[in-house]
């Protein structure tokens, strides 16, 4: 699957923000201003201006909006909600080139606000997942103590795990103890 550099830096954001939520980390991530300013910062999302405590609340709002496309069960119901996301960002297209990257598609109107901007460009990178028959690709970690978003572009669709080092190890080494202590052997009875 071909995915061009602007639909893979809102796929990212769209997963940056999922995972801000109590319901992926345990904690809300984006409690305060401050938070939101560092997510952009970390996302380096363009033309942001000043936020304030409507933004944040604005962009928790579109946070849960994405959280059900994650959740929706068919192709169908994600693109009603997704529809829906968008309609309401008053999505207009429109070229540019900067901070050195070539020319590229915007979605979200010029002064848009942060949420108006996130429900724009994520919503239509999702979109494009769909129409192109991708939509599985939309996952939650496997891990039973993990509810992590993320985007499987593995090429065989197989991701199971949000980070194959922590969780998909954690997994894996625990399986392998408990097929050792299984066998009797006396190493693991002691770790």
């Amino acid at each position: 699957m071909l995915i061009n550099h602007d639909t893979r830096c809102a796929l990212d954001s769209v997963v940056d923000l999922l995972n801000t939520a109590p319901a992926s980390e345990g904690r809300e991530r984006l409690a305060e201003v401050a938070d939101l300013r560092a997510f952009v910062d970390r996302r380096d999302i363009s033309e942001v201006g000043r936020l304030d405590r409507q933004d944040l609340t604005a962009v928790q709002a579109v946070r849960a909006r994405f959280a059900e496309v994650f959740a929706a069960t068919d192709d169908a119901a994600a693109a009603s909600l997704l529809n829906t996301l968008i309609a309401a960002a008053s999505t207009t297209p429109r070229l540019t080139d900067h901070d050195g990257y070539d020319w590229h598609v915007h979605y979200f109107a010029p002064g848009a606000s942060l949420a108006d901007h996130l429900a724009a460009d994520c919503g239509m990178a999702l979109a494009f997942l769909i129409v192109a028959g991708e939509r599985e690709r939309l996952r939650r970690c496997d891990a039973p103590d993990c509810r992590r978003a993320f985007v499987d572009l593995s090429r065989n669709r197989s991701r199971r795990y949000c980070d194959s080092r922590t969780c998909g190890n954690r997994l894996h080494v625990a399986a392998y103890r408990a097929r050792r202590r299984e066998s009797g052997d006396p190493a693991e009875a002691t770790v």
